[in-house]
């Protein structure tokens, strides 16, 4: 678990914060509509690569590696274990010169996430999680306790970017229910740990690409919360495409209230 820690700041540190709020003419590119990609992203993700592969020599699924060779992927479905890789998550916020970036990556055996690493450099953050033993922030374990009971106390996050108008627009009536509703930072790497340390309550995601949400994921579970696909299903990371949809909450009954609430059936 330390040596992941280590990779991750260590190539921060090379490729990704003395680009902070210092990229070049020509260090910015768009590698879709609307979404961008630098050259830190890149050599980050080259460098934490050959060190993941150093460590334990199975495949490495790179946000970016991805985004050149889509088949890549497959190996989540196909590799008894393979690396997930996001150098920096939230690259617009980083683009900007806004501090909520971080750089992940998880460890995913026979479909499950069993490890997973959050880094956030601006602050100096690291976060940790590992299948049934625990979740930490910078070496101390975290527990989630248990949000308050009504609904109107809770503070949540509606990622709509990718729903339709017409989702967005029931969604939006339903969650007046709550006390307090926002868009989120743009960085799954700062969401998933706020609600960890209890700053949130709850985050509806809709599309969930892996290497932004396995970390986190078991972050939150290994911290007391839930993690599932709005049938209840727990999350499990998946190549780009294969579901949508996935909420998060502070513990069990606050998932089941919230996901009655979302769906309109709320009694």
């Amino acid at each position: 678990m330390e040596k992941v820690a280590e990779i991750l700041v260590e190539a921060s540190a090379a490729a990704v914060e003395p680009r902070f709020r210092a990229l070049a003419t020509g260090e910015v590119m768009e590698k879709a509509p609307g979404e961008l990609v630098t050259v830190a992203d890149r050599e980050a993700e080259q460098l934490i690569t050959r060190r993941l592969r150093e460590l334990l020599p199975v495949p490495v699924v790179g946000e970016e590696a991805v985004s050149a060779d889509p088949d890549l992927a497959r190996a989540l479905g196909s590799e008894p274990a393979v690396w997930l890789v996001d150098p920096i998550d939230g690259t617009g916020n980083f683009v900007a010169g806004r501090p909520e970036f971080a750089v992940m990556a998880a460890l995913v055996r026979d479909g499950r996430t069993v490890a997973a690493w959050i880094w956030q450099p601006v602050s100096g953050t690291a976060y940790a999680a590992e299948l049934g033993s625990g979740a930490w922030r910078d070496g101390q374990r975290l527990h989630r306790e248990a949000s308050a009971d009504l609904p109107e106390k809770w503070h949540g996050l509606l990622k709509s970017r990718f729903l339709d108008p017409a989702t967005h627009h029931q969604l939006q009536a339903r969650a007046r229910a709550f006390g307090r509703l926002e868009e989120g930072l743009r960085s799954a790497g700062m969401e998933y740990p706020l609600l960890a340390d209890g700053g949130l309550d709850f985050i509806l995601y809709w599309r969930t690409l892996p290497w932004d949400h396995a970390p986190g994921s078991l972050l939150v579970s290994e911290a007391g919360g839930v993690s599932a696909r709005l049938d209840g299903t727990p999350y499990r990371p998946e190549p780009p495409g294969c579901e949508d949809g996935l909420l998060v909450a502070a513990d069990p009954a606050m998932w089941e209230r919230a996901r009655d609430i979302l769906l309109g059936q709320a009694g």
